[in-house]
């Protein structure tokens, strides 16, 4: 089952020729394009999860770090 999974260099010339001849020499430079744009976009998109849930984790900190008022009636 293993080798099933390898591609070789002729499926992957196949391949070329197959998606050369349903897109054509001139879109392929815009699909590529769109996709790099995709990826970028998605890149993106990550980092500012990851900057929200930094952000979120520095302020339940901060909440954890202030001192509780200990007010005592006397």
């Amino acid at each position: 089952m293993i080798t099933l999974l390898r591609i070789g260099t002729t499926e992957i010339i196949v391949i070329v020729l197959v998606v050369l001849l349903l897109f054509g020499g001139r879109k392929i430079p815009e699909l590529m394009r769109g996709l790099g744009k995709g990826v970028r976009s998605f890149k993106e998109g990550m980092n500012e999860v990851e900057k929200a849930t930094d952000d979120e984790k520095g302020m339940s900190a901060k909440q954890d770090e202030t001192p509780k008022s200990t007010d005592t009636p006397e």
